[in-house]
């Protein structure tokens, strides 16, 4: 599918729209964070201890160090995101190669992959990270790379299901009688016409990997402190219910609000990349 007409089939969903103005706006924060957040988010000052939302000059409110809530809240959504991409684009590659491989070749490559696969969907992927990030030293590398080399097997999967009804096609059969080789045939043919449900995976997992580092951060196994991220900031709101409850209340927000709208943009391109509703909105 053309990319107007995949723009133009997520416009036509009002959620995906929705999902999308979202995301949106977050790379924009994100990016202008130097420029928007009012304070410094590691700034620590003792006077001003867990002020109300809507104080002078700290919307939001502080927490229990006198750090801005808003601006840990924008930097927060820096490391979220880059969590995200960095750990769904590192699955997404894996996924890819080892999907090309096992639909292409097929026989004892696609029996070694697809058995590998089974393998690592029988871990709570949860607890595997659990059990990796504990014994790695917490950091937003180890986080990242812990993520993409456990969530790669939906990709693969996707892939593999792609090229094994692709390559008996007349375009890959033509490249093989033309004499190019597997490589070409499947990075250059193959695999850009099986990059549809890869792109709705990407971006559902990209939903998956900011929660999960957020659950990671919750626990104290991610982002290690003073790094402002969104789990960090629940955590410690947690200790603080009664009396600050806008430090547990603004980051779950946050968190919902951003992984919902992944969600919604990912089902969005899920229905526009649909070729029944595409043949529906041609006719």
């Amino acid at each position: 599918m053309r990319p107007a007409n995949l723009l133009a089939g997520v416009l036509r969903n009002k959620l995906a729209l929705i999902g999308g103005l979202v995301v949106l706006s977050l790379f924009v924060v994100s990016w202008l964070a130097p420029v928007v957040s009012p304070h410094d988010p590691e700034k620590i000052n003792v006077a001003a201890r867990f002020k109300a939302p809507g104080a002078p000059g700290h919307p939001l409110g502080t927490d229990s160090l006198g750090r801005d809530v808003l601006s840990r809240m924008i930097w927060g959504s820096r490391v979220s995101l880059k969590v995200g991409f960095v750990a769904v684009g590192l699955s997404t590659l894996i996924g890819l190669i080892l999907g090309a491989l096992a639909g292409y070749h097929g026989g004892l490559v696609d029996a070694l992959v697809m058995r590998f696969c089974d393998l690592m969907l029988c871990f709570p992927s949860m607890f595997l990270i659990l059990s990796v990030i504990a014994v790695l030293e917490p950091s937003i590398w180890n986080v990242m790379i812990v993520i993409g080399l456990t969530s790669w097997m939906g990709v693969a999967r996707f892939v593999r299901a792609e090229l094994m009804s692709l390559k008996g096609r007349d375009f890959a059969l033509a490249a093989r009688v033309l004499g190019a080789s597997d490589f070409r045939v499947i990075w250059r043919h193959l695999l850009p016409n099986a990059m549809g449900p890869v792109l709705v995976a990407a971006t559902l997992g990209v939903a998956g990997a900011i929660l999960t580092e957020s659950a990671l951060s919750f626990l104290g196994l991610g982002v290690q402190p003073p790094t402002p991220t969104w789990g960090a900031i629940l955590s410690d709101g947690k200790n603080y219910l009664e009396r600050a409850y806008w430090l547990s209340l603004y980051p779950g927000l946050a968190i919902l609000v951003t992984v919902l709208s992944y969600n919604l943009l990912g089902e969005g391109l899920r229905e526009a990349l649909n070729p029944h509703n595409t043949r529906l909105s041609e006719t």
